[in-house]
C-alpha cells in the first residue's frame, strides 16, 4: 500500500519540474517578440534609432509592472555585471531585429546555449548528463543549418548585433543562476529599470514619442513579452541548471516565426521562413523531445548549488 509521502510526491510537482514549467512558460511569452517589434505601426520610426527606442519602452513598461511584485530589496556587487549585461542584451537584440528579419535575429541570439553550456559546467560545476549532450548536439546542428541559409545576403551590421546579443543573453542566464538566492522580482525589476535609465538619453535626443495605439503595443511588449516572462525565468532557473534552462528556451525561436506569420503574413514586408529554417527547427524540436520524452536508465538529479 503506497505511503502518504509517495501520494504527496505524486500529487505535487518536484522543484525541478516546477522550474522547467516556469521556463517553458517564459519561452512561450518571449516568442511573441516578433509580433511587437515587427508591427507595422512602428515603421514610421527611423530604422537607425528604432531598436533603441523599442528597447527603452519595453524596459520602461516591464519595470512598471515588476515594481509591484518586488518583495525584498537586496544589494550585492554582483548586481552591477548583471544589469550591465542585461542592458547590452536588450540593445543588441532589438537593434539586430531592426536590421535583420526577426527569425534571423532570434536565431543569432540563440547561439547562447552553447556558451551557457560551457560556462555552467566550468563555473558552477553543473555537469551535463547524457541527455543534455543529445539536446546540445541536435540544437547546435539545427541552429547552424538555419544560420548558414539565412546569413546569405543579410545585413552585416544586423548579424553583428545578433551575435553580440547571443553572448549577452548567455551572460544574463548565468547571472540569474548566480543570484538565485535573491528575490527574483527585485533582480528582474532592476534589470529593466537600469536598461530604461541607460537608454533614456536616446529617447530625449531623438525626441520621438509614441502616439495612439503605439502605447498599447509598447505596454504589451514590456509587460507581457519581457517583464513577466523574465520573472518566471528567474524563478525557474533557481531550480534548473543554467545549461538546461538555456536549452528549454529554444522553444522561443521555434515559435517566433509562427506568431509573426499569424499576425503579419498579409503585410507586404512579410517574408516566410525558408525550408532550412523548418529543417533546423525540426532538429531542435527533436533534440528537445529526446531530452525530455525519451526513456533512459539515467537518473536525473537536482542541479548542483551555484555559488
Amino acid at each position: 500500500m503506497p505511503s502518504a509521502d509517495s501520494a504527496t510526491e505524486s500529487t505535487y510537482l518536484s522543484p525541478l519540474w516546477r522550474g522547467r514549467l516556469l521556463i517553458i512558460a517564459a519561452a512561450l511569452m518571449w516568442s511573441t517578440s516578433g509580433f511587437f517589434a515587427k508591427a507595422p505601426i512602428f515603421d514610421q520610426w527611423p530604422a537607425e534609432s528604432r531598436g533603441l527606442l523599442l528597447a527603452f519602452w519595453r524596459a520602461f513598461f516591464a519595470a512598471l509592472i515588476l515594481v509591484l511584485m518586488v518583495r525584498k530589496v537586496q544589494w550585492t556587487w554582483k548586481l552591477i555585471p548583471m544589469v550591465s549585461t542585461f542592458a547590452l542584451m536588450n540593445w543588441t537584440y532589438l537593434t539586430g531585429m531592426v536590421y535583420c528579419e526577426s527569425t534571423l535575429a532570434i536565431w543569432l541570439q540563440y547561439t547562447a546555449p552553447a556558451w551557457v553550456f560551457l560556462i555552467s559546467w566550468f563555473w558552477f560545476g553543473e555537469r551535463p548528463v547524457r541527455r543534455d549532450w543529445v539536446l546540445l548536439v541536435f540544437a547546435s546542428v539545427g541552429v547552424l543549418i538555419i544560420l548558414r541559409a539565412e546569413l546569405f545576403g543579410a545585413s552585416l551590421i544586423g548579424v553583428r548585433y545578433g551575435l553580440a546579443s547571443g553572448v549577452f543573453f548567455a551572460g544574463v542566464v548565468v547571472m540569474l543562476r548566480w543570484l538565485k538566492d535573491y528575490d527574483a522580482a527585485w533582480l528582474v525589476f532592476l534589470n529593466h529599470a537600469v536598461t530604461a535609465v541607460v537608454l533614456a538619453p536616446v529617447l530625449i535626443q531623438t525626441n520621438i514619442y509614441p502616439t495612439g495605439n503605439q502605447w498599447i503595443y509598447l505596454a504589451g511588449f514590456g509587460m507581457l513579452q519581457i517583464g513577466i516572462p523574465y520573472l518566471l525565468f528567474a524563478r525557474g532557473v533557481s531550480a534548473v541548471s543554467s545549461h538546461e534552462a538555456s536549452g528549454l528556451t529554444l522553444l522561443e525561436p521555434l515559435l517566433v516565426p509562427v506568431w509573426v506569420f499569424v499576425a503579419w503574413h498579409q503585410s507586404p514586408e512579410y517574408t516566410p521562413p525558408a525550408l532550412t529554417t523548418i529543417v533546423g527547427g525540426g532538429l531542435i524540436l527533436t533534440g528537445l523531445l529526446l531530452r525530455y520524452l525519451g526513456k533512459t536508465a539515467e537518473r536525473e538529479s537536482e542541479p548542483a548549488k551555484a555559488g
